[in-house]
């Protein structure tokens, strides 16, 4: 069993996170790594910054050009990991886009992937019918790809999440992240959709910012993804983010553990 299914297993209802490695240092996301881990954080997603994040919105863009301006490479957050893994085991993933995988090269990456602890990746710019060019070599080095499904996915929902691995992540808006006031789309439908051809299990993200919308995605889905919110903390206070971001860690997770 993978750290990731063994994450849902032992909590049922999961709380994701997600960081712009790099962002505002190495050193800083090293720390929050730890200290989320240890305020409840069941799983971590971790973006590689990335020129062209074409799914992120204004403030994990921002996040990106601030983890570059620090100096930040894959091989630097790979050896960051190499760090973090002495001191805990929380399930980690990347999400990245192809171009930084096929710079770097793939089997390079994946087998980096694997010998840093890292669980699993999104790919937000590989559609499903492309993936093939990732799934022999995150098979052969066990990490998961993670594929997302959106509200417009509509009959793809059931082929894509019929190959599922670690988690299915259902895009619960429309457009970019970042955080919303509220979300309008019907996941309870899309997660039927995923249980007809998967038991992997699915956690909600885009929009989510608050203790009553995790909740509330939580209890029609096995978890809750927030990024742009954490981001958002992360980019205000710097290197001193790390007593906000656990804060509010805690409150988000203490939410999503609370549903049955």
């Amino acid at each position: 069993m993978s750290k990731i299914a063994a994450a849902f297993q032992k909590q049922h209802k999961c709380f994701i996170p997600f960081i712009t490695a790099g962002d505002p240092d190495l050193e800083t996301t090293r720390r929050l790594i730890l200290a989320m881990a240890n305020a409840g954080a069941d799983i971590i997603e971790l973006g590689i910054p990335f020129s062209d994040p074409v799914a992120e919105g204004e403030v994990i863009q921002a996040a990106n050009i601030r983890a570059l301006a620090a100096g930040t490479t894959t091989d630097k957050i790979f050896a960051m990991l190499a760090e973090v893994r002495r001191e805990t085991n929380v399930p980690l993933v990347f999400l990245t886009y192809v171009n930084p995988i096929f710079t770097y090269g793939t089997e390079k990456f994946m087998a980096a992937c694997q010998s840093t602890g890292v669980d699993g990746i999104i790919v937000p710019d590989v559609p499903y019918e492309e993936k093939a060019e990732l799934a022999g070599l995150c098979r052969q080095y066990g990490v998961d790809l993670i594929p997302l499904v959106a509200p417009t996915s509509d009959e793809r929902i059931k082929m894509i999440a019929k190959e599922a691995q670690g988690y299915v992540y259902i895009v619960s808006s429309l457009g970019v992240t970042g955080v919303r006031q509220n979300i309008t789309t019907d996941i309870a439908a899309i997660v039927r959709k995923i249980r007809e051809v998967t038991d992997v299990p699915a956690a909600v993200g885009f929009g989510i910012a608050t203790p009553q919308q995790a909740r509330e995605m939580a209890e029609i889905s096995d978890g809750a993804i927030v990024g742009s919110a954490v981001v958002q903390i992360i980019g205000e206070h710097g290197k001193n983010c790390l007593e906000p971001v656990t804060d509010y860690v805690k409150q988000m997770a203490t939410a999503v553990h609370g549903v049955e």
